[in-house]
């Protein structure tokens, strides 16, 4: 083995962005825990109320999550339980149905976004100048539809508006 093939950048890139992710996942888990939720149900909140609607069908949920659909229906029946969203039907397909936020599940977002945005402001977004900072979406962009090209499904197709469950 070449000895030199642990400092290839990439190896260093792969590196440095599992350390940063893991340093904020730490971060983020803990101000969330504050207010009652977990990584996933937060990631699963955040999804529903930036989609038309403040919906997504749960296969389009799944897909954005990278949860399995059975992953999802777990999530989304605890959410359910907890007030935090409910499903809809879908009128033009028996067998979908919406996972939409309901106005408790808005309310937590509303009571954790703040204390995310300062975190994310403070140890992420605020070390980077501008330009850094939109060279980096654009490369995480890039490399996110590359691994992962179900990221935004559901999220900019014509939905029916929520109405309430």
């Amino acid at each position: 083995m070449d000895e030199n093939v642990f400092d290839d950048p990439r190896i260093t890139a792969i590196g440095l962005l599992f350390e940063a992710c893991a340093g904020l996942s730490a971060r983020f888990a803990a101000q969330f825990e504050e207010h009652g939720l977990s990584p996933v149900e937060f990631e699963v909140l955040t999804r529903l109320a930036r989609s038309p609607g403040n919906q997504l069908r749960m296969t389009d949920l799944a897909a954005q999550t990278s949860l399995s659909t059975s992953g999802v229906t777990r999530v989304v029946d605890r959410m359910e339980r907890d007030g935090l969203l409910c499903r809809r039907a879908c009128p033009s397909d028996r067998r979908s149905s919406y996972a939409v936020v309901t106005g408790t599940g808005l309310a937590r977002l509303d009571e954790t976004l703040p204390g995310h945005l300062r975190i994310i402001e403070q140890w992420f977004t605020g070390q980077l100048e501008p330009a850094a900072l939109e060279a980096l979406l654009d490369g995480l962009r890039r490399v996110r539809d590359a691994v992962h090209p179900g990221a935004t499904a559901g999220s900019t197709e014509s939905t029916p508006a929520a109405t309430g469950c």
